[in-house]
C-alpha cells in the first residue's frame, strides 16, 4: 500500500459528471449529497420532505445549464417513506427550487399524474473549485427570502409539506447553447414546457394548446438569458369556459349543469365572462400592486414584467362553475 499525504490506495476516487450528462439514477457516484432524498435506481430519487442534493460536476470554469424533471404519483404523500400512503390534501403543491443558495424557479403541481420541468443557468463564478452543485427543493413556507405577504396569500390554497413524496426523475447538466431562438408568442402548453410558467403541471409533456387553471393560480418564472420571456414584458391571454359537469358536485350536476353552461354563454354574449386577476405577488417582494389587465368579451390580457429578480405568482379570481383558461403568452418590449 502506498500513500500520498492523507490519501491511500484504498481511498475512493469520485468521478464527476462531465457535461453533457443525463442523470436518471440516484446510484451514480457524482451524486455526493442526498439529504432527505431517497435514491432511486430508475429515477434520481424521491423527496421525503424539503431536501437538498449535491452533484460533483466537472465544469472546468464554464457556465452550466441545469434541467430537472419532477413528477407526482400515488406515493407522493407525507410520510410515504415510513409506510404511510393514505391520500392527503388535494390542494396543489407550490415548491421552490434553489441552487447554490439562490431561488431559481418555482413549480406548481396539481393532481397525481402531473409533471413539471425546471431549467436555470449557473454562471462560472457560482460553481466552486470542487465542482459541487447543490440543489434544494423547498416547500413555499420554508427558507429565507420569501415574502410574508406571499405566504399569507397561499396559506389556504396550497398543500402543506408540498415537497413530500415528489419524484426527481431526471437531471440534465449541459453547457448553455450559444444562441437560443424562440418565437414572440407561445401557447400556454409550450410556456409551461419551457418553464416560463407553472400552472399545475403537465399530464402529457408533449401537450400543446391552452392550460386550464384549476388551481386558480400560475407562476411566472425567471428563464435563461435570451430565452422567451427573459426581457421586456409578457402579455398573457386568459379566457374562461363553463366548468364541465363532471367537475361539479353531484347535487349541482343533476340540477344545474345545463343552466351553468347557458349562463356562461349568456355572459359571453354580454361581454362579462372575462376572468379577473386578483393580484400578482413576487415570491420575494410580495404584492406588486394593481395588475395591468384589460378585459374584452371573454378574454383578459394581463401584462407582466419579466420575472428577472424573482418568480411571480398570479392569482385569478374564483367564480363558481367557471374555469379560467390560460391561452398564450406574447413577449415584447
Amino acid at each position: 500500500m502506498s500513500s500520498a499525504g492523507s490519501g491511500t490506495d484504498l481511498d475512493q476516487v469520485i468521478l464527476p459528471a462531465i457535461p453533457p450528462a443525463h442523470l436518471n439514477s440516484g446510484r451514480i457516484a457524482a451524486l455526493q449529497v442526498a439529504d432527505r432524498l431517497r435514491r432511486g435506481s430508475q429515477i434520481v430519487g424521491r423527496f421525503e420532505t424539503s431536501a437538498l442534493l449535491g452533484f460533483k460536476v466537472s465544469a472546468q470554469g464554464r457556465a452550466l445549464r441545469v434541467h430537472m424533471s419532477l413528477s407526482v404519483d400515488d406515493l407522493s404523500v407525507s410520510g410515504w417513506h415510513t409506510g404511510n400512503t393514505e391520500p392527503q390534501s388535494t390542494l396543489p403543491r407550490l415548491i421552490q427550487i434553489r441552487s447554490q443558495g439562490r431561488l431559481r424557479q418555482c413549480v406548481l403541481l396539481k393532481g397525481r399524474r402531473s409533471h413539471a420541468r425546471v431549467a436555470f443557468d449557473l454562471a462560472p463564478e457560482e460553481i466552486p473549485d470542487d465542482g459541487l452543485i447543490c440543489v434544494e427543493a423547498l416547500d413555499i413556507r420554508e427558507g429565507d427570502g420569501i415574502s410574508s405577504e406571499l405566504r399569507d396569500a397561499v396559506s389556504d390554497r396550497v398543500a402543506p409539506d408540498g415537497v413530500a413524496g415528489v419524484r426527481l426523475d431526471k437531471v440534465v447538466l449541459e453547457e448553455p447553447p450559444a444562441v437560443d431562438f424562440d418565437p414572440d408568442t407561445l401557447d400556454a402548453g409550450r410556456c409551461e414546457f419551457y418553464t416560463l410558467i407553472s400552472s399545475g403541471g403537465l399530464v402529457n409533456l408533449n401537450r400543446r394548446g391552452v392550460r386550464p387553471l384549476r388551481t386558480g393560480m400560475f407562476v411566472l418564472n425567471p428563464v435563461m438569458r435570451d430565452r422567451f420571456g427573459s426581457a421586456g414584458r409578457i402579455t398573457f391571454t386568459l379566457a374562461t369556459r363553463a366548468e364541465a359537469p363532471a367537475m361539479i358536485p353531484a347535487t349541482w350536476r343533476r340540477l344545474n349543469s345545463e343552466l351553468r353552461w347557458l349562463r356562461h354563454a349568456g355572459k359571453k354574449l354580454v361581454r362579462s365572462a372575462a376572468p379577473s386577476v386578483e393580484c400578482v405577488l413576487s415570491i420575494r417582494d410580495g404584492d406588486l400592486g394593481e395588475p395591468e389587465q384589460t378585459a374584452r368579451g371573454n378574454v383578459t390580457e394581463l401584462v407582466l414584467p419579466s420575472a428577472d429578480r424573482s418568480p411571480l405568482l398570479v392569482m385569478v379570481a374564483r367564480s363558481q362553475g367557471v374555469l379560467p383558461i390560460l391561452e398564450s403568452g406574447r413577449s415584447h418590449d
